[in-house]
């Protein structure tokens, strides 16, 4: 995968943000949490990313893959190239992370950004502001009520 295939595909997630830290890495949040970073200019590592401690230690066995700098104890993976592996499984790979981050937030701070969620997806189907279909709430309800 190319590196705007990547953001486009870590951007169709719910809730996430994306902002350049640390100079030139572009890193993906939800709730400003990261689930990957990924360099803007040639560097050591091509992308990385959380997994579950099975992933990590697969992976970490696998040509082009290693334990992140910084990152490792906390199960997070780092690939010397793009390429390293499938389109396939890097997009699996990708929300598993973003799963994982996103479970860990406060189940609160989840309900909330779901809500939130819901909101703006009904508003995209429904328009700005519904009209009510409470009398009290139309026009004409004065003259109907006479």
């Amino acid at each position: 995968m190319e590196i705007e295939a990547i953001r486009n595909y870590c951007l169709q997630f719910p809730h996430v943000t994306e902002n350049v830290q640390w100079g030139i890495d572009l890193c993906f949040k939800v709730d400003g949490k990261l689930f990957a970073v990924m360099p803007l200019e040639p560097a050591p590592v091509a992308l990385s990313f959380k997994c579950t401690p099975e992933n990590f230690a697969e992976l970490c066995e696998r040509s082009g893959v290693r334990p992140a700098p910084y990152m490792a104890r906390a199960q997070w993976v780092a690939l010397d190239k793009l390429n390293t592996l499938p389109d396939s499984e890097l997009r699996e790979l990708l929300a598993e992370s973003y799963r994982l981050v996103f479970e860990r937030l406060t189940k609160k701070r989840q309900q909330e950004l779901q809500r939130v969620g819901t909101a703006v997806a009904a508003k995209r189907v429904f328009g700005k502001k519904r009209a009510s279909n409470h009398p009290s709430k139309t026009r004409g309800a004065k003259a109907s009520r006479r």
